[in-house]
């Protein structure tokens, strides 16, 4: 099931349970997790793109690892709330990632990386280390804001 209805995929889990994040770049898949709870989010790893294969194999690690029960992925939406190209290339990549088994929630991306990088300059972060950071804290900006409105749906 890919949603990007919080109470639908709230529906599918009704007792909760870890999510994971991802904020899917050309280059990196940002990732990030949850309590069970849905109280908190944290960044977790950073995968390096390669083949699409690869990548998928890494992430049923870390899902199986973590105990995972469904997925948030950030859509990168235009400004004005239409998609865009990389809204095309995510929608398909959580459609490769439908076979995993778990309920995937489409969350609006839009403002996230922004709202990291101003608290890593804020936090005086060098830029190699910002280059590091970012999609992994994007991540978990997105499923921060994920779990916040499912707890109210």
């Amino acid at each position: 099931m890919i949603t990007t209805v919080p109470s639908d995929f709230r529906a599918v889990l009704p007792e909760g349970g870890r999510l994971i994040g991802l904020d899917v770049g050309t280059k990196t898949i940002g990732t990030a997790l949850c309590d069970a709870g849905w109280s908190f989010a944290s960044p977790a790893e950073l995968i390096r793109r390669t083949k699409f294969s690869k990548d998928k194999a890494r992430m049923v690690e870390l899902i199986a690892a973590q105990h995972v029960r469904g997925m948030v992925i950030g859509l990168p939406l235009n400004l004005d709330g239409t998609d865009s190209p990389r809204t095309q290339s995510t929608r398909a990549f959580a459609r490769n990632c439908e076979d995993l088994g778990l309920p995937i929630l489409m969350w609006d991306e839009r403002w996230s990386t922004v709202a990291v990088e101003r608290t890593l300059i804020e936090q005086d972060a060098s830029r190699a280390k910002r280059a590091e950071l970012i999609d992994k804290m994007a991540a978990a900006y997105i499923l921060q804001g994920a779990i916040d409105g499912l707890v109210n749906a």
